[in-house]
């Protein structure tokens, strides 16, 4: 037998398995510094807007650039502002390698993993705010959808200030098989829905390897994802507003996690 394609025609790969996860831009002064901080992505080139005013951290960032010997290039304002995708660029811009990724058996190799899932998380800022909050919660592993899911964009990296240089990315091809996976790893898979009855603090959070799974902005888990969750669980309120922004949430729940792995350390 020759010629054509055992099983069909090949699927096209998507935009996404194309371009990667993303964050090869990255814009904003703490998020520049970091990334050269961290020194895990090779980084080509930084550009810097002239006539600013003296700055402790536009200093630190140059400091670093020589120190590692990444070219930096000065220029006007008005092509920072044409370049940059964000608004709030803050005068730098770096160029960087593309984001790494793992699988999730890797995350799993942790000896306790605290892993945040994010189900068709859309909204950049929203994903950079959860980031921010992984990171200083100590979230060991980040899963991230490869369809239907933002990419680490300027707008992300700039609002998770850093943290994504530090946080471990995994991207996967449906979220609910990556959840079976964890299951069977014997991680608690805890989704996050404002209107479920049973509430975040009422769970052993600090004892056994967590997932954190969040939903999108507006719908919220898909119904997949939630039948794959072993709980469901809201985070109780007593104001008028009936649910948090994604973003709040995801903190909140994440620094419970954090607090109770403390409480037991």
């Amino acid at each position: 037998m020759t010629g054509g394609q055992v099983g069909g025609p090949r699927r096209a790969p998507s935009n996404r398995e194309k371009e990667g996860l993303g964050g090869e831009q990255v814009e904003g002064r703490h998020a520049v510094l970091e990334l050269l901080k961290a020194r895990r992505r090779s980084v080509q080139k930084i550009y810097i807007a002239d006539a600013q005013d003296a700055s402790e951290i536009l200093d630190a960032i140059e400091f670093e650039a020589q120190r590692q010997r990444v070219p930096v290039q000065v220029v006007s304002m008005t092509r920072l502002d044409r370049e940059a995708r964000t608004e709030g660029h803050q005068g730098v811009m770096a160029i960087a390698s593309r984001l790494e990724t793992v699988t999730l058996e890797a995350l799993l190799e942790h000896r306790h993993p605290f892993l945040l899932v994010c189900d068709g998380v859309t909204d950049p800022r929203n994903l950079g705010a959860m980031l921010r909050s992984a990171d200083g919660a100590g979230v060991t592993g980040v899963v991230v959808p490869r369809h239907r899911s933002a990419r680490i964009s300027p707008s992300v990296t700039k609002t998770a200030a850093g943290a994504i240089e530090y946080l471990t990315f995994c991207d996967v091809g449906g979220v609910p098989a990556a959840l079976d996976l964890l299951n069977k790893a014997n991680v608690l898979t805890v989704g996050l829905a404002g209107e479920s009855k049973d509430s975040l603090y009422d769970l052993d959070l600090g004892s056994t390897p967590v997932a954190l799974v969040v939903g999108g902005e507006e719908k919220g888990l898909s119904v997949l994802t939630r039948k794959r969750c072993a709980t469901v669980v809201s985070i109780p309120q007593l104001g008028k507003i009936s649910s948090l922004n994604a973003g709040v949430a995801v903190s909140v729940a994440a620094f419970e996690v954090a607090r109770q792995r403390t409480r037991r350390s």
